[in-house]
């Protein structure tokens, strides 16, 4: 995907994270909304520093890269919903586009991919960012309303959720 295809994939995704964790449509829901939309695009534009320098599409994109940015908000207490943009954009990386990422970098230089993807330059790009999106958020529901009820009060409070 492009610059354009992560911004507007993590836009879309802020909104309907906000309404996810604040399903009411009210003030909260908005506020919500606010809280995860600037963190959320930051973190999706992050992988693709590496376009200036290091290697594009292993340099920044990969597991190691995403472990730091996942610690942030336990060790510091800051950069929250951070980690869910760059995810957000590792997951539109390799399900939306034909190349892929090199997840393992700098240990393996392979990038894998999912075979559904699409070349960045294709008319189905944008398509494929909405289906992408899509998907994310029914992972969002999955994990609001299914995983987290079941995890430890202390590690949901430390990611903010």
């Amino acid at each position: 995907m492009d610059k354009r295809g992560h911004v507007l994939n993590a836009v879309l995704l802020a909104v309907a994270l906000g309404f996810v964790l604040e399903p009411a449509g009210d003030v909260a829901t908005f506020r919500t909304v606010a809280a995860v939309f600037v963190p959320l695009v930051l973190g999706a534009l992050f992988p693709d520093v590496d376009t200036h320098f290091g290697k594009h599409r292993k340099t920044l994109h990969n597991l190691p890269v995403l472990a730091i940015v996942v610690a942030y908000p336990v060790v510091f207490d800051n950069l929250h919903w951070v980690w869910l943009g760059v995810l957000t954009h590792y997951v539109l990386d390799i399900l939306g586009t034909t190349r892929g990422i090199a997840l393992f970098y700098p240990l393996w230089d392979e990038e894998f991919g999912a075979p559904i993807g699409v070349p960045v330059s294709s008319d189905y790009a944008s398509v494929m960012m909405l289906a992408v999106t899509a998907f994310e958020v029914v992972l969002a529901v999955g994990v609001v309303y299914v995983l987290i009820p079941t995890l430890p009060p202390d590690i949901v409070q430390a990611f903010g959720i």
